[in-house]
């Protein structure tokens, strides 16, 4: 490809919208190029990316005994309400009525409509275990899009779905599949780490996501990861505490209700009656599925919203506004403010208590009345009714590994791939079943796993990139390298940058040759701007023999002579593809 007739056109400045730095890399390298909130174009370069990033996935799919279909972009609700997910996916599901007044929505995931063709085709246990996957664009209407292509609205992804007759055979092809996707991102040039999850709207009792480690603003969740095998992510992580005082004995001796002006904040409250924090019990208000719900866990440690929203099966969560809590309060007779409220006296709302409440013992708590707590307060002094207790905690770092008792660490993380333990959630409710040996009618046991094809792409962005440009890994780079003769003017220079440009072609390298007549400091910054991997400039040394190689990622120049920089790159390029 001449880098004349090459579609792009690179920017001088990042996009004013863009904030991490694949977005920017991406739409100033011209890449992609917004058409409207959270939807992309993907121009030539970046299509040559997203199909190696494709081959690499449907290469160890295969391998790992997975057959590809593909599936409609649009889906009907029937299927949706069979599975009981048509009101519960929430808003980021886009509905649509046709002219027939048909009602539809704009596929986010597949699990009904596979779980439909399997129904319809898998009827014996003779048939089974089998898994089928598809690359497809998807569509999620994302109420805050951001991050350019790590979270926009529409997106490529590959889904797969297992079907089983034991959870022997699910598990079995669970490894398979992590195995294979492990493949995968070591093929696209990324560091994962492969973490316990929350499985969200996809359902099942287990799930892992894998993530690309990363320091950028781009992570989307904490990973918390011990030197031994544990990792999670932040909403499904679990630790062990470090020993704190729980018992308030030492500063109070009865339970009694007491003034605490102006005492609206933990830190205030600690202050005022000279305690830690640890033995003041926290009382938050969130609204879950637009119904109030009262959390309590102990002051020190924070709400994991994901972890109380599936306590109490919920599918959205939001902290309450001071205007809902006064509202709450109101309703049950009573007219505090925001920092003074507790569970004593509320009724009709759900109320649900972290695991650090239960060796709580004579602690402080507010009582429904502002600037007044109740101190040596007990459990039982709350009158709350069939109290529930779940993991609500937010781990932090230096807490100790819940499987060999060390520090645990954190770092940030970029999800590009998940898979998921479904069970019977899918096929149950759509009565989706075969006949085992014995001829009874059974539900498929099912497994599902996503991979973001173009997500995968932007987190290579986010962990190989320098303040110049992409370094994009050589699988995956929408060419391997690019030839630059400094002076298209010189006959000679541009003469041997021709000569290198077909050599290189013949052996199979995928390389532009930058044939403007542009000055050289325009031509290198778009060259490493757009991130190819090895550039071979042919400048003044040509009188000598030798050109200029530069590998892109750790920027080492060195001098060659032309049939030397063609062996290593051509050399380089088979070792990769081998």
């Amino acid at each position: 490809m001449k880098m004349s007739n090459l579609f792009v056109q690179t920017l001088r400045e990042f996009p004013s919208d863009a904030e991490v730095i694949s977005h920017k890399m991406l739409a100033r390298a011209g890449y992609i190029r917004k058409l409207t909130s959270g939807v992309y174009n993907y121009l030539p370069l970046m299509w040559r990316v997203l199909r190696k990033v494709e081959t690499i996935v449907r290469d160890e799919m295969d391998k790992a005994g997975a057959q590809e279909l593909l599936m409609p972009f649009v889906q009907p609700k029937e299927l949706w309400m069979e599975s009981g997910r048509w009101e519960a996916y929430g808003k980021e599901l886009m509905r649509l009525t046709d002219r027939h007044n048909r009602e539809m929505c704009l596929g986010p995931t597949h699990e009904e409509i596979i779980t439909a063709i399997a129904r319809d085709v898998l009827k014996s246990y003779k048939q089974l275990p089998t898994n089928l996957y598809q690359i497809q664009s998807k569509f999620r209407d994302e109420v805050r899009p951001r991050f350019g292509l790590l979270r926009g609205r529409e997106f490529i992804m590959k889904d797969a779905y297992s079907f089983a007759t034991s959870q022997e055979d699910l598990e079995k092809e669970y490894k398979n599949m992590a195995q294979a996707y492990t493949n995968i991102f070591k093929r696209c040039g990324l560091d994962t780490k492969m973490v316990q999850s929350d499985s969200g709207a996809i359902g099942g009792s287990v799930s892992h996501e894998f993530m690309v480690i990363t320091d950028t603003d781009a992570g989307e969740n904490d990973v918390f990861y011990c030197e031994c095998d544990y990792a999670a992510n932040s909403n499904h992580a679990v630790s062990n505490l470090p020993d704190a005082v729980v018992d308030g004995s030492n500063f109070f001796d009865t339970a009694k209700v007491i003034d605490t002006p102006s005492t609206h904040t933990i830190e205030q409250l600690a202050e005022f009656l000279s305690i830690p924090s640890t033995i003041i019990l926290k009382s938050l208000v969130y609204i879950v599925d637009k119904k109030p719900v009262i959390a309590l866990i102990r002051a020190d440690k924070t709400v994991e919203e994901t972890k109380l929203m599936n306590a109490v099966g919920g599918m959205d969560i939001r902290i309450a506004t001071s205007a809902e809590i006064e509202e709450l309060m109101q309703q049950n007779g009573f007219d505090a403010v925001p920092g003074f409220i507790g569970p004593k006296g509320i009724k009709n709302i759900t109320i649900i208590a972290d695991n650090t409440v239960k060796n709580m013992k004579n602690f402080v708590v507010g009582v429904n009345q502002t600037d007044k707590h109740m101190v040596g307060a007990n459990l039982s002094d709350l009158d709350i009714s069939d109290l529930k207790y779940e993991d609500l905690r937010l781990v932090e770092a230096g807490e100790y590994c819940p499987q060999c008792g060390k520090s645990l660490k954190v770092t940030r993380g970029i999800e590009v791939g998940n898979i998921f333990q479904l069970g019977t959630k899918y096929s149950k409710p759509m009565n989706a079943v075969y006949l085992d040996a014995d001829g009874k009618a059974k539900p498929y046991i099912m497994g599902c796993y996503g991979i973001g094809i173009s997500r995968t792409a932007a987190a290579a962005v986010e962990a190989h990139h320098d303040e110049w440009g992409i370094k994009w890994p050589l699988a995956i780079a929408p060419y391997h390298a690019i030839v630059i003769p400094v002076s298209t003017k010189d006959e000679t220079q541009l003469k041997v940058a021709t000569e290198l440009y077909e050599k290189l072609l013949s052996n199979g390298v995928e390389v532009v040759i930058d044939d403007r007549d542009e000055r050289p400091g325009v031509k290198f910054k778009d060259a490493d701007l757009i991130g190819f991997p090895f550039k071979i400039t042919v400048g003044k040394t040509i009188s000598e023999g030798l050109v200029e190689f530069v590998v892109r990622e750790d920027g080492e120049k060195i001098q060659l002579t032309p049939d030397e920089a063609v062996q290593v790159i051509v050399e380089a390029v088979k070792r990769n593809q081998a």
